[in-house]
């Protein structure tokens, strides 16, 4: 990352072998190795991006409260029994002031991939048919078109890496990866968040903002954003300042994770990234693509890669996510694999 986010044309990831698709590979290997950070566009004509396709699964946040309130988790109403997926309201007084929905592979996949002993594998909820007529259909289809995406990202890794394109295919497959929508309100609890966490105020380029979304690095694998043309991503450079991570219309905006960083042995780089106001409401739809909770992650291949000891994706993606505001509370919902 010198001064802004590479972005990079993925659409020979999707073709065969080719110098351009070795190209490819290439930038987008130098782009996890430095920055962490990238913007994709050249998406096959199948995945559903732009205003339209935002828009139609966005539909969501214009439901009355009574119908969100049918999809919250266990953590805001008690009498409910999903506990991963399903819907956040918004909470005050915290660095980061978000609400929306997490929806998992069986809007895909189906219920053979629901288990209803591991909150990480249970059903997602969703809104009826009723209230929004073929938003279930666009979310399936949104999903498969991000685990398209990524398959194809990850590819491309391990070609970069020298492994068998196809080495990472199996721990992904049917996995645990989360659509998640968003909605960053205008906040109105800034004061009393500040008195809580001063950082909530940040100066960037001579102005004052807030903080919507606490500085963080991703938990796992990769991330696929797609923004709705409202700024305030921001990515950490190695000397510390904070970048614009622009929106694209008919692109994605991609990082990594640091089970990625610890799997590739530091060859790939989790970097921290933030969202901050700009004075308007800001939608997004992160795809956070993850490996099934009995993916064993152990070192990799690599020469000179540091030694670590293997564990059961499920375990720590558990572990990781409920030290996140929305799911703070919840750790004892699910019990470790034994013998992990």
């Amino acid at each position: 990352m010198e001064d802004s986010i590479p972005c990079i044309d993925i659409a020979p990831l999707f073709r065969d072998a080719s110098r351009e698709r070795d190209l490819a590979d290439q930038a987008i290997m130098a782009a996890a190795a430095t920055s962490g950070f990238m913007v994709v566009s050249g998406l096959p004509t199948d995945v559903p991006l732009g205003h339209a396709a935002r828009a139609h699964l966005l539909r969501l946040f214009d439901l009355p409260e009574s119908e969100t309130r049918k999809l919250w988790r266990q953590k805001f109403d008690p009498t409910h029994q999903n506990v991963y997926r399903g819907w956040f309201p918004l909470q005050t007084g915290f660095l980061t002031a978000k609400e929306g929905i997490d929806l998992g592979a069986d809007i895909v996949h189906g219920a053979s991939l629901v288990h209803s002993a591991d909150p990480l594998r249970e059903a997602t909820p969703l809104p009826s048919e009723r209230v929004l007529p073929g938003w279930r259909e666009s979310a399936a289809a949104y999903y498969r078109g991000m685990e398209k995406v990524s398959q194809a990202l990850m590819r491309a890794i391990a070609r970069g890496l020298s492994l068998e394109q196809h080495f990472f295919d199996g721990s992904f497959e049917k996995g645990l990866s989360t659509l998640r929508l968003l909605r960053y309100p205008l906040r109105t609890d800034v004061e009393q968040a500040a008195r809580v966490d001063p950082d909530v105020w940040v100066s960037h380029n001579g102005g004052r903002f807030y903080v919507n979304g606490a500085p963080h690095v991703d938990s796992g694998f990769l991330t696929l954003l797609a923004q709705d043309g409202v700024a305030g991503l921001q990515a950490r450079h190695r000397n510390g300042a904070w970048l614009n991570v622009p929106p694209s219309d008919d692109g994605l905006a991609v990082n990594f994770g640091k089970v990625l960083e610890r799997w590739c042995g530091g060859l790939i780089k989790a970097t921290e990234h933030r969202v901050i106001g700009t004075g308007r409401e800001r939608m997004s739809i992160p795809f956070f693509y993850e490996a099934r909770a009995d993916a064993e992650i152990r070192p990799l291949p690599l020469a000179g890669a540091t030694l670590f000891e293997p564990f059961l994706y499920g375990d720590y993606l558990w572990a990781t996510t409920t030290q996140f505001v929305e799911f703070r509370g919840m750790e004892s919902l699910r019990t470790p694999t034994p013998g992990s």
